[in-house]
């Protein structure tokens, strides 16, 4: 017997009941408790050893409002508002937190709408412009966001093929390239739609490399490998489309205003696009243009009468001729002898082509033009301007705009040649119902 329990062999005692320096501590795996050898229990209510209360239950220690009625009047409190319609039950503490929840919900979804706006507006890409078609106007030149993602749908498809350059820098000094396949490539900082966005500020607004980075939030360096890829990519994609025009294709777009000229094929002009001097001397004066009194590069234009560009020549020396930029630009071949060009004043090519030349005509020993001739050059210059339009819309991109630096010079007969066949997707219609 121990106290008021009886010893048996299956008796199990708590670890309560042993002393601490009885214990073998830490405790097992499982969270058994072991003894040293020899222990005893002692710790028993009978010895005077007693054990700590138990700790209250949350529930125990939860204050509580006082109650409005003393405990016997209940029953007769109860009784008396079991039928008082007119009281308003308190809200439970499940009701309130319901309402704060839904509270704090609707909260969270307006920061949430909040915060996308401010990333919006923070990001330079063209969704922040996609509610402004003037702003896509001065970053893009396409008149318009549904004019502009039309475009992209038609190119979108073939993005996917496209051939990344990984080192555009190394191509302008040594004259190579690192490409490789899209899917291959390294992970892509910003969406294609808005790497076509960065390629088009790059042309229309003629932003350096370093502060397209800083709008985009990337480095300078995958600037420049955007731009080299997708210059090399609308190359190949618009270069694929045939931009000629045959006779027949002509003579059914034809406009009114060159009832005079059922003939004409396309009309001609040469334009000049300033860059930097060069260091060396040889190419110093090979590059001068005495008509812009400055280093330049020379490119012929073609448009049809109806106003798309239908060819586009390399880029030469600004010092080249007119005439001699048309024999090395290959266009003669392509012009026949039932075709006719329109140039300006100057651009004798008479001798070096097949075809009819419309040329206003010059005065030579004449004092006075005769009515005819007056009205054949009025006549010749209002449908020639035309093609002045075209390339005053290409030159609209800063780019072309101003002086090209010798990092870009690499390139820039497909950047140009972009451009060019760009103008034919972004604008609309040139001919008009011109006042006569």
């Amino acid at each position: 017997m121990a106290g008021k329990h009886t010893i048996t062999s299956h008796t199990r005692v708590c670890s309560r009941h042993f002393a601490s320096d009885q214990l073998i501590e830490p405790t097992t795996l499982d969270g058994r408790r072991r003894l040293i050898k020899g222990a005893v229990p002692t710790l028993f209510e009978w010895y005077g050893y007693k054990v700590e209360p138990p700790r209250r239950s949350v529930w125990e220690r939860m204050e509580r409002r006082p109650e409005l009625f003393p405990p016997d009047d209940q029953e007769e409190h109860s009784l008396t508002i079991d039928h008082d319609y007119c009281s308003v039950p308190q809200p439970s503490a499940l009701d309130i937190s319901a309402s704060a929840a839904e509270d704090l919900s609707k909260d969270v979804e307006t920061l949430r709408k909040e915060m996308q706006e401010l990333r919006v507006q923070r990001e330079f890409g063209l969704q922040r412009f996609a509610g402004s078609d003037t702003d896509i106007r001065f970053y893009t030149r396409f008149p318009s966001y549904d004019h502009l993602m039309a475009f992209w749908f038609l190119i979108e498809p073939c993005i996917y093929k496209m051939i990344r350059v990984s080192r555009a820098k190394s191509a302008a000094n040594r004259n190579e390239q690192v490409l490789t396949p899209a899917r291959t490539s390294m992970r892509q900082l910003l969406q294609p739609i808005d790497e076509f966005f960065l390629f088009l500020v790059f042309l229309s607004v003629g932003l350096k490399e370093r502060d397209l980075a800083h709008r985009f939030n990337i480095h300078q360096s995958t600037v420049s490998r955007i731009i080299a890829t997708w210059t090399d990519f609308l190359a190949t994609a618009l270069g694929s489309q045939c931009i000629w025009l045959t006779r027949e294709e002509v003579q059914a777009y034809l406009p009114e205003e060159f009832k005079d000229f059922l003939d004409t094929q396309m009309i001609l002009d040469c334009t000049e696009l300033r860059c930097q001097t060069p260091s060396s001397p040889l190419l110093q004066s090979e590059m001068y243009s005495s008509y812009k009194s400055h280093s330049t590069m020379k490119a012929l234009v073609g448009i049809a009468p109806h106003g798309p560009v239908t060819f586009i020549s390399n880029l030469y020396a600004g010092s080249v001729s007119d005439k001699e930029l048309f024999k090395q630009s290959g266009i003669a071949e392509k012009l026949t002898e039932d075709m006719a060009v329109m140039v300006d004043k100057g651009f004798l090519i008479t001798d070096c082509c097949k075809c009819k030349v419309y040329c206003p005509p010059f005065l030579s020993k004449q004092k006075q033009m005769p009515a005819y001739q007056v009205k054949e050059t009025q006549a010749i210059a209002r449908l020639r301007v035309h093609v002045e339009r075209v390339i005053r819309r290409i030159k609209q991109n800063k780019l072309f705009d101003s002086i090209i630096t010798m990092s870009h010079v690499y390139n820039i007969n497909q950047l140009f040649a972009v451009e060019c066949m760009l103008s034919n997707y972004q604008n609309t219609a040139l001919v008009k119902k011109w006042v006569k």
